[in-house]
């Protein structure tokens, strides 16, 4: 199988640097099948997208294979900044208007709504202890013009989401607990943080109790067949399914389905986490909020205070897992999170770790058919908790032909476009994150 980073994007080390792997035991897994199989419906990948999946079709009685070439919820389930929020696409109005007519925009903030609200709902159903905190998502403006266009569109936000806006003026940031380089903040009371491996524990083990089976460390090389007759293998097993479900994101191989190839954009991003802060450096840098929040930069940064007095910082990483560009991002990474918060300069560093978003060409997910019987869910621009979770409720929904509730928007299904240059797609990103890089400091 061919994949569009190099094998070191791969390496089992870059995971088990997380920060979340620190706060549960791992699960007990079962043995990886062998052998001839056969089930209803296989899903690939054990993160959230193929966990909500599995979850739903077992309760409703389907005979459910997870599988996943390495552990569950190893790629960017397990090593994402925790973040329950709005968002999961980069499409422009116009573009939303283009994909889903002139709706399109109306729907997408009613899926991204649905999809914190869907994960709010499921927390309460998993009754498990995520490490649950912040009112909503605050955006901090890193420049007085970034502040400007925040108080300019404040109410067409809140109109948008159907809620109020808060702002945060440069005087009151020091009071609300937002110490730090910014000058003013805008706070959409919708979302919350949480630890996503708790989360993702919890919904493996309801999954399972539900009658859902699991294959870990099963890679799947190659699909064939149609529609009521697949047939998935891998090195030791051959699985036979009437349905299949792709929920591989950032992970997927480019020559698995000639519906991925060159369409989609892994990427890289990076999360330091550093030790319990006292209370003399919190209030040294004058930050005390609870809030989930990221920047205003194109190139954005995203950041929260953990219940237990560490803080998390994240920022996009390298276009390559190269050792050299590791250790360049890796100094970018304490550059900005000390030019931020100066008063942290010499904080320790407890965890540091990256892993693979996911782009399509369309700017938005795409959670539907890829041909008949063969669904994917994918594509979550970085903001995969909320996303991701609700994009495996809606395939389990639209496989099933059962109505759980949930709104399923026409744009996130339609088909996935190519990006220009192939293989070399990556490569182009430097040229786009250096423009974004003039641009956030304008």
């Amino acid at each position: 199988m061919r994949y569009l980073w190099e094998s070191a994007a791969f390496d089992d080390a870059l995971a088990a640097r997380s920060f979340w792997r620190s706060t549960s035991n791992a699960p007990d897994l079962p043995a990886p099948l062998r052998g001839r199989q056969k089930t209803d419906v296989a899903i690939i990948g054990a993160g959230f997208t193929g966990l909500n999946a599995a979850l739903h079709l077992a309760r409703q009685g389907r005979d459910i294979l997870l599988l996943d070439a390495r552990s569950p919820y190893w790629g960017a389930t397990g090593r994402n900044g925790g973040f329950c929020c709005l968002g999961g696409a980069k499409a422009s109005d116009a573009a939303l208007r283009k994909l889903g007519g002139a709706a399109g925009p109306r729907d997408w903030r009613r899926t991204e709504m649905a999809a914190v609200h869907y994960v709010d709902d499921l927390l309460a159903q998993l009754d498990a202890d995520v490490d649950r905190h912040s009112q909503g998502e605050t955006i901090l403006a890193h420049t007085p013009r970034a502040f400007a266009r925040l108080r300019r569109t404040a109410d067409g936000l809140g109109r948008d989401y159907g809620v109020t806006a808060q702002l945060t003026p440069f005087e009151d940031m020091e009071t609300q607990g937002f110490g730090g380089r910014f000058y003013g903040a805008l706070t959409l009371p919708i979302g919350f943080g949480l630890n996503p491996q708790k989360y993702a524990q919890a919904l493996l083990g309801m999954a399972l109790a539900a009658g859902a089976g699991l294959s870990p460390f099963t890679e799947i090389t190659e699909i064939a067949g149609q529609d009521g007759d697949f047939t998935l293998i891998g090195a030791q097993v051959q699985i036979q399914a009437r349905q299949v479900i792709l929920a591989t994101n950032g992970y997927s191989a480019e020559t698995l389905l000639p519906e991925l190839t060159n369409r989609l954009l892994p990427v890289q991003s990076s999360v330091i986490v550093t030790r319990p802060l006292t209370a003399g450096e919190a209030a040294a840098q004058g930050w005390h909020s609870d809030q989930m929040a990221y920047d205003t930069r194109a190139l954005l940064h995203y950041f929260r205070r953990l219940p237990d007095g560490r803080f998390l910082f994240g920022m996009r990483g390298g276009l390559s897992a190269r050792a050299g560009e590791q250790r360049a991002v890796s100094a970018r990474l304490r550059r900005n999170f000390t030019a931020l918060f100066p008063a942290w300069r010499d904080v320790d560093i407890s965890h540091e770790w990256s892993g693979l978003a996911c782009l399509t060409r369309n700017l938005v997910p795409f959670i539907g058919a890829l041909r008949p019987g063969l669904y994917a869910g994918l594509g979550y621009h970085g903001n995969g908790v909320a996303m991701g979770s609700y994009a495996g409720a809606l395939l389990a929904q639209q496989i099933s032909g059962q109505d759980l509730g949930l709104f399923h928007p026409a744009l996130c299904q339609r088909p996935m476009r190519r990006f220009a240059m192939g293989r070399a797609r990556r490569i182009a990103m430097r040229a786009v994150y250096a423009g974004l890089g003039i641009v956030d400091r304008v």
